[in-house]
């Protein structure tokens, strides 16, 4: 196990994963360690630094290598190195771990959860910075962890962390922990949703009795998680509401969602364990527009309203926003996730229409056809046409509501949920003729 009172020093060091989160370690490590690369796809454009500390798998296995750093994309169970990692367990750490070894005795506050994480963490790191605070907002949002320069005793640290990172960190912990909300995602990867809870309770189970953890008992997982279970940090549960009297302070339409409303209840409760007076935050929610592709208002006008969730990568992504509205011409599909369930009532979905696009068609249409009225569609294109004739021809309906909500994956068809977000609203340019 990495030493976390001081940083490594002369060793040997595999970092598996080429991406940014690998080649940022690599930076980090290689002036005091003999660091190896390997990736499992064939590395083409690459500089003769990087190039020449490749290794190949008959090398590898010849050297004594004392820690593995993996990056968060590796699956130790599918990828090529399965059983060389899987011999060698108590080596694998992460670049989590390494910026602990380093800055463990800053203040680090640490978000992570199924939906939120990076709106959170973006509003948390705004309202720092406006106190004057040298803050950093890293992680699987912003910079990766270990390219951050200039960092001094008073540097904060914000991290959005995935259960990708966590699942294999060992050493890494926070001041200030919080778990948003879960739900089941990405059991492609973890399997059950015991491991997937399990991967971002390691958050909570590496913290001290000096250390706060900040859970969502609104949520069920989390609850039935947390049920007879003692853990060394202090324990403050949220229930994931907040005050109808500070909510019309900040008369924001943002935050009439219950995602956004779960998610500002947790900025509210670290800022008053922060000593931050609430009014001094007033401004900067009252102006918060939200991150590109997450429920993004791209369009508005009397009688139309145009919103981009592309991140929106499963169900339960989307099924705040969903209870929010009426009147909803909803997009969805994709590559669907393992587990998920629609699980919203008729009640829920008033005078909705699903358009359905994507791989998984056929899996959301029998997730849906009971509750919503849908059509499906070979791509997004014939899609978006479509919607535009529904809305040219139902003009007699006053707000109507355009709502890009996945509630799906990527990867059919596009790189991540920017491409396809930014897809999305290159064709609502052609067809709704809106400037950029």
């Amino acid at each position: 196990m990495l030493n976390n009172k001081k940083i490594l020093f002369k060793k040997k060091i595999l970092i598996y994963g080429l991406g940014k989160s690998g080649l940022s370690t690599f930076k980090f490590l290689k002036k005091k360690n003999k660091v190896y690369l390997y990736d499992d796809k064939k590395i083409i454009k690459i500089n003769n630094k990087i190039k020449k500390n490749l290794i190949t798998y008959k090398k590898l296995i010849k050297e004594n290598i004392d820690y593995i750093i993996i990056s968060p994309g590796i699956d130790i169970n599918s990828c090529k190195l399965k059983r060389y990692l899987k011999k060698n367990l108590k080596k694998i750490n992460t670049d989590l771990d390494i910026f602990f070894c380093k800055y463990y005795k800053n203040k680090i506050i640490t978000i992570t959860g199924t939906n939120g994480k990076s709106t959170t963490a973006k509003i948390l790191y705004e309202v720092l910075k406006k106190q004057k605070k040298d803050v950093r907002l890293v992680g699987n949002i912003g910079n990766p962890i270990l390219l951050e320069k200039n960092i001094t005793n008073k540097t904060i640290f914000v991290i959005e962390a995935s259960s990708y990172q966590l699942e294999y960190s060992k050493i890494f912990k926070s001041n200030i922990s919080a778990i948003l909300n879960i739900s089941p995602d990405h059991l492609e990867r973890h399997k059950t949703l015991k491991n997937y809870i399990k991967a971002k309770f390691k958050l909570i189970n590496n913290q001290t009795k000096k250390d706060i953890a900040i859970l969502n008992i609104n949520n069920g997982y989390i609850k039935k998680y947390i049920k007879n279970k003692k853990y060394l940090p202090k324990i403050i549960k949220v229930n994931g509401n907040v005050k109808s009297t500070i909510l019309n302070k900040i008369n924001n339409p943002y935050f009439k969602t219950e995602a956004n409303i779960e998610n500002l209840s947790f900025i509210l409760k670290i800022i008053k364990i922060l000593k931050i007076k609430e009014k001094n935050i007033l401004n900067i929610l009252k102006n918060f527009k939200g991150l590109n592709y997450r429920q993004q208002i791209i369009f508005k006008s009397k009688d139309l309203t145009i919103i981009n969730d592309s991140k929106s990568t499963s169900f339960s992504s989307s099924s705040g926003i969903l209870k929010s509205l009426s009147n909803a011409y909803w997009i969805v599909g994709g590559l669907k996730k393992r587990g998920d369930k629609f699980l919203l009532s008729k009640n829920d979905c008033k005078n909705f229409k699903a358009y359905i696009f994507g791989k998984n068609r056929s899996f959301f249409v029998n997730e849906l056809k009971k509750v919503i009225e849908f059509e499906s569609f070979k791509n997004l294109k014939s899609l978006i046409k479509k919607i535009f004739l529904d809305i040219n021809i139902n003009k007699d309906k006053n707000n109507k509501i355009i709502l890009f909500s996945p509630a799906a994956a990527s990867f059919d068809s596009f790189e991540n949920f920017e491409q396809r977000g930014k897809y999305f609203n290159n064709l609502i340019k052609k067809f709704n003729h809106v400037k950029k």
